[in-house]
């Protein structure tokens, strides 16, 4: 007789997820994401959902059940991204588990298709005005070690337009020259996304203050100070660098102030003074420029528009335009 080869059976996909197929499906999904702050982010929402799914009777892991969380999160009354935020994360958690094969492709599908919260409106933001602006940068003492550091700090966020995390994880090693010009090389951003952020005169005078008065030769550029005026340890953390926007700017009578307002901040002014969209773009490390223009916070000019005059118009439309934007402006 012939040996007959029994083939074991697949275990097929479930379509409820315990406890155990949950918390394996969100180390896979936490293994993929490169970017330290999107891995705590979707920690936090994969945490959030799976006390929710555990919480009911045991449920199908399906399109339903995810609409229904969204509902949850909507009777919260949570900003639409946080909300987008939260599905996208299930809809990873989702994918992985098909991945995987614990879930079954159907439902994971299913999933996929739950549509994200409704944006109304725009979120605009926080600017500063050149003039407050400088206040900021005039409010560290800077007869004080401390002060050095801080007014370095805040002149990197708001001439560079760094995120805090980058200001973070900037080493004196980032800074170097390139075409006879101060710069910030090869900056690891958002997504890993790298970059190189030109350096001001006036930013560079202020961290060489700094670098000078702490004797900082290598490793992280910015570091702990304590009352004493004495520095110490590798580096600091975000925290550092909310405090210090936040310390400077109850000093000088400004609300609700962010390290990312000045990285909005930088955006706006650049572009004031007639900085090219493209190249405001390669500053902030976006990918998309509509991105960039949300941070410039830009309106439709409808008087004066850039199309009015081109350089293809009829002659006399011309000379009938500069004749008005001359009594304009007069």
């Amino acid at each position: 007789m012939k040996n007959k080869t029994v083939k074991q059976k697949r275990p097929s996909p479930k379509r409820v997820l315990r406890l155990p197929d949950l918390d394996y499906a969100k180390t896979v999904v936490l293994n993929t994401l490169s970017s330290a702050d999107s891995r705590r982010s979707y920690r936090f929402a994969i945490d959030d959902f799976v006390t929710w799914y555990c919480s009911e009777p045991r449920l199908a892991f399906s399109k339903t059940v995810v609409l229904r969380y969204r509902l949850e999160l909507e009777g919260g009354h949570l900003a639409p991204s946080t909300i987008n935020l939260r599905l996208a994360a299930v809809r990873r958690l989702a994918y992985e588990a098909a991945d995987t094969g614990l879930l079954s492709p159907d439902l994971a599908a299913g999933i996929r298709r739950v549509k994200g919260a409704k944006k109304v409106g725009v979120r605009l933001g926080n600017w500063l005005t050149a003039d407050q602006a400088k206040a900021l940068l005039r409010a560290p003492d800077i007869e004080k070690v401390r002060g050095k550091r801080d007014r370095a700090m805040l002149a990197v966020l708001l001439g560079c337009g760094l995120r805090r995390s980058e200001i973070v994880h900037l080493s004196v090693d980032h800074l170097q020259k390139r075409e006879d010009h101060w710069a910030i090389v090869d900056l690891i951003g958002k997504g890993g996304h790298i970059r190189t952020v030109p350096v001001p005169e006036w930013v560079k005078a202020s961290v060489d203050d700094w670098v000078t008065v702490a004797n900082i030769g290598t490793g992280r550029l910015f570091r702990c100070v304590n009352k004493t005026g004495s520095v110490w340890g590798s580096g600091i953390t975000e925290k550092v660098v909310w405090s210090v926007v936040k310390e400077f700017a109850a000093t000088v009578g400004i609300d609700k102030l962010a390290p990312h307002d000045l990285r909005r901040t930088c955006a706006r002014l650049c572009h004031s003074v007639g900085g090219e969209l493209e190249q405001i773009q390669f500053l902030l490390g976006h990918v998309s420029v509509q991105t960039t223009e949300r941070y410039l916070g830009c309106k439709q000019r409808l008087r004066g528009a850039v199309n009015d005059c081109i350089g293809i118009e009829p002659e006399m439309q011309t000379k009938l335009q500069i004749a008005g934007t001359a009594v304009s402006s007069g």
